[in-house]
């Protein structure tokens, strides 16, 4: 059950719905992130439950689309988030037990354990050359972390409250963050300083999720007054606002679709998977069918499929109707 909405002619001329495929209940609490393997081969889940799942994605009409690979269990807490290594051989995990774990994606084994946060872990991300580890956490820091020692290499300052997201761009040269503060902080990853914060003149909400977009030249901000706005951050300046959703309590994430045109995909707060046209902002369609509000987004990266978590312990896979 999709709700189709009405689009400009150029884009609802070609635009084909998505419609769900497959839903996946493995989780005992509710997933709290779902993530893509770059070769779009795996997709990770990541749970209150303590665990993280994966599962292996054979999109080409197969049914189903996802079979369960493995189970990654060890974390003390809730998992809060999960990320793939750029060459989907290594996951990393972020979780309330205070630590990030890194494990071995093909035999579900724990590799190493990163301690130092002072508070739950949030988020976590590797940088493209998967030699180092970003990740934020209620401590009110970002740490880099070494992937080969687990060693921390650098303790960021970052923000004043807990710290919602972190991500690499495409070189791997900065790292981004976001907070419930109300800001967005663009860092060199080499030295650890801050080169440029993003922040509303009006109004500085707090920062719910943070991402590059592909290109590394835009950033999408997700804030808890139900809206996404993707920023330049050579000009530190909003350029476009996305807004239909509801985010006003969860740290909701969105994702950039490039699959078939350029695309905004969000979570949302009632229920639904939204997306827009990056470009018109035209909200082309709202996926419903979860039961609790979707809390993480995942886009293919070479397919037309989404990946969504929500509070209703589920994992739902959509692909566009062939």
């Amino acid at each position: 059950m999709a709700e189709e909405v009405p689009a400009p002619a150029s884009a609802s001329a070609s635009y084909i719905p998505y419609v769900l495929s497959q839903t996946l209940t493995p989780h005992a609490h509710p997933v709290s992130s779902v993530k893509f393997s770059s070769d779009g081969r795996l997709l990770a889940s990541a749970s209150g439950d303590k665990t993280i799942r994966t599962y292996a994605i054979t999109p080409n009409g197969t049914d189903p689309i996802a079979e369960p690979a493995q189970v990654f269990t060890g974390h003390d807490a809730g998992i809060s988030d999960v990320a793939f290594s750029s060459d989907a051989r290594f996951i990393v995990s972020a979780s309330d037990d205070k630590t990030l774990k890194l494990w071995d994606v093909e035999t579900g084994s724990p590799i190493k354990t990163l301690r130092g946060h002072t508070n739950y872990v949030f988020c976590a991300t590797f940088n493209p050359q998967s030699n180092m580890v970003a990740s934020g956490s209620f401590d009110e820091t970002v740490r880099i972390w070494d992937v080969s020692t687990g060693k921390c290499l650098k303790v960021l300052p970052a923000h004043s409250d807990p710290v919602t997201g972190v991500d690499f761009n495409r070189d791997g040269s900065l790292i981004v963050s976001s907070s419930y503060d109300g800001l967005c902080r663009v860092w060199d990853s080499g030295t650890g300083h801050c080169v440029k914060t993003l922040m509303d003149d009006e109004k500085n909400p707090p920062v719910s999720f943070v991402r590059f977009s592909p290109n590394g030249k835009f950033i999408l901000v997700g804030t808890l007054d139900n809206t996404l706005r993707l920023w330049n951050i050579s000009s530190a300046k909003f350029i476009k606002t996305y807004t239909g959703h509801a985010n006003s309590q969860y740290s909701v994430s969105s994702a950039f679709s490039v699959t078939n045109g350029k695309r905004i995909v969000s979570g949302s707060e009632d229920k639904c998977v939204y997306m827009w046209e990056l470009n018109s902002r035209k909200l082309l369609q709202k996926l419903e069918g979860h039961t609790e509000p979707v809390i993480s987004v995942a886009c293919h990266p070479t397919e037309n499929m989404i990946a969504s978590g929500s509070l209703d312990k589920s994992v739902r896979i959509w692909t566009q109707k062939k």
